[in-house]
């Protein structure tokens, strides 16, 4: 086996956290508290100068089970008074779908809806233990036809929306995206861009992949994450519960998918980019050699986090 390690820049970064303890969550509600209490901490690290130039503002959805959910709205100052349809980004949160939220992802979303000029939106949407599939997909699924429903006051161009999910986010993004497909959503999406996507429930590492000594995001966890979401489940699996499963993926926008080499997620987002480029969809992937899951939030400033988060704008100053 190619021998690999951590990205040196990287390493450099995260020295200051090699002392902290690696704790191990025996309940979901345990993981959920231990992920809110890291994604605080770490996301204080993420750039946001420009905060003061995002106005911030919330609505409010109906799901299809009744729920009510609160959508989250960054704008650009520069673009509020716009008059001609903008594109619009729909924003999905991670945090291994039992933990995260809006807020807690709040710093990085401004960051892109600054960085590209573009407004961000980003549903509150329901998590795991409490809201196990089918609830959260459908409230992302319920978002985008907000957007479409409401797209002449909001001020959006229909054939320029983009879901943007991380991590368990992209999962639910990914889910979407086909979920639209096949309930022909139209105009169809414009593009979905996956950063290191939580897809398949079935990754397991082989017992000597030395990857295993880097992980940020253990199968221990994974695995409280993915039973937590699927539970009560029986019979065949639905493609949009888990899309790293789906065989069919063909008539997908534009995707563009990233991911860390010392990721778990690692196998399943080049599995799935490359599925959709063999069934004739437009792929652009990007590996990032040494550095695990969620890498940026601990090392915001090192070469390998810029060239991601600079590929990632790129992509979608493409809308």
């Amino acid at each position: 086996m190619t021998s690999i390690g951590f990205d040196p820049d990287y390493q450099e970064a995260i020295a200051p956290f090699a002392t902290f303890p690696k704790l191990n969550p025996k309940t979901v509600l345990d993981l959920r508290h231990l992920n809110n209490t890291a994604i605080s901490y770490v996301m204080q690290t993420v750039p946001c100068e420009s905060a003061d130039q995002i106005l911030e503002t919330t609505h409010t959805y109906t799901t299809t089970d009744g729920a009510a959910i609160t959508l989250h709205r960054f704008t650009p100052k520069a673009k509020a008074r716009t008059i001609d349809p903008q594109p619009a980004i729909l924003y999905l949160h991670g945090g291994g779908l039992v933990s995260g939220s809006v807020g807690l992802f709040r710093r990085d979303i401004i960051r892109y809806a600054a960085l590209t000029q573009t407004t961000v939106f980003a549903p509150a949407y329901r998590l795991a233990p409490e809201a196990h599939y089918p609830k959260p997909l459908e409230d992302v699924w319920c978002a985008l036809h907000y957007l479409h429903d409401h797209s002449w006051e909001l001020n959006i161009d229909e054939e320029r929306i983009a879901l943007y999910g991380v991590s368990a986010g992209g999962g639910l993004a990914a889910g979407a995206a086909l979920m639209a497909r096949d309930r022909g959503f139209t105009p169809p999406l414009k593009m979905v861009v996956l950063v290191y996507p939580m897809l398949d429930d079935r990754t397991k590492l082989a017992e000597n992949d030395a990857t295993r000594n880097y992980l940020t995001w253990s199968e221990d966890k994974n695995d409280m994450g993915w039973g937590a979401y699927l539970a009560w489940m029986s019979g065949e699996m639905e493609d949009y519960a888990a899309p790293g499963r789906a065989e069919d993926v063909s008539g997908l926008p534009r995707l563009y998918v990233d991911v860390g080499q010392l990721d778990l997620f690692n196998g399943e987002s080049k599995a799935f980019a490359d599925k959709v480029k063999e069934a004739g969809g437009e792929v652009e992937f990007h590996e990032y050699a040494g550095v695990p899951h969620a890498w940026e939030w601990l090392a915001p400033s090192v070469p390998v986090t810029q060239r991601a988060v600079e590929n990632r704008v790129r992509v979608l100053r493409g809308l």
